[in-house]
């Protein structure tokens, strides 16, 4: 696997490298695109199991009234929605691309959920909040389309109060062999085939594909959480490893 090289100068835009200021708009082109049928595309792409991940995700924070969550790169709301559905506290949204930001929060009206959800447009890599002013943050395959992962995870861990956990769930390295060839076969072959039929748009998801396989894995992830200040990191495969999710605390 090649992994990404975060520097002032150049990112990891699939299997390209563009400069670092070029990044954050060619990923906003891409989200721009796809942003109405995202939904739709997460369950085709995973066969529903992006639900399952995620609730895993949610149950891992044991949520309760008195908690706030904030989830970047939250897209459409789902990790929030389901937050705030097991009887966790506040839930920010927050995710760079407009386009997104309002997809969910419409389908948080089509739900009747006008309340305990609040949206923001704003970077990873610089947050619109105070520190220390969250008890818990996610970030749900989002963390792979950030330029400057390092100053990401460290602005996180700026937000979360002392005690507060940080989880990210994202694509891995897949542990299992027979499985990291099938997964390969389908996500190259058949994942642009489909984003196309169904978005329009198949170099956005050519370009998706190209992102997971860019993302360090399991363990180099964990030492960029340990970098950034996060304590007692530690990660759980799913699936194989074809998603993991890596936690931390903020001491």
């Amino acid at each position: 696997m090649t992994n990404p090289v975060d520097s002032s100068d150049s990112a990891d835009f699939g299997f390209r490298t563009v400069a670092a200021d070029e990044k954050q708009h060619l990923v906003r082109g891409v989200f721009d695109s796809v942003a109405s049928r995202y939904d739709l595309m997460n369950d085709l792409m995973s066969g529903g199991l992006h639900r399952l991940w995620k609730r895993e995700l949610i149950a891992m924070l044991r949520p309760s009234a008195e908690r706030t969550l904030l989830d970047v790169a939250g897209g459409t709301g789902d990790v929030a929605f389901l937050w705030r559905r097991k009887g966790g506290g506040p839930a920010i949204v927050c995710d760079i691309n407009a386009g997104m930001v309002a997809h969910g929060r419409d389908r948080g009206i089509d739900r009747g959920i006008l309340e305990g959800v609040d949206w923001l447009c704003g970077d990873a890599e610089r947050l619109p909040l105070p520190d220390r002013s969250v008890d818990a943050v996610t970030i749900a395959f989002g963390l792979r389309n950030v330029t400057d992962k390092p100053a990401a995870l460290a602005d996180m861990r700026r937000v979360l109060r002392p005690g507060g956990r940080f989880l990210c769930l994202e694509f891995g390295a897949v542990s299992v062999p027979l499985l990291g060839e099938l997964y390969d076969r389908f996500s190259f072959a058949v994942l642009p085939r489909i984003g196309e039929i169904v978005t329009g748009d198949g170099d956005a998801y050519r370009y998706l594909v190209e992102s997971i396989r860019r993302f360090p894995p399991q363990p180099e992830l964990a030492a960029m959480m340990t970098g950034a200040g996060f304590a007692r990191v530690i990660w759980r495969d799913l699936t194989g490893g074809i998603v993991a999710i890596h936690s931390g605390w903020r001491i």
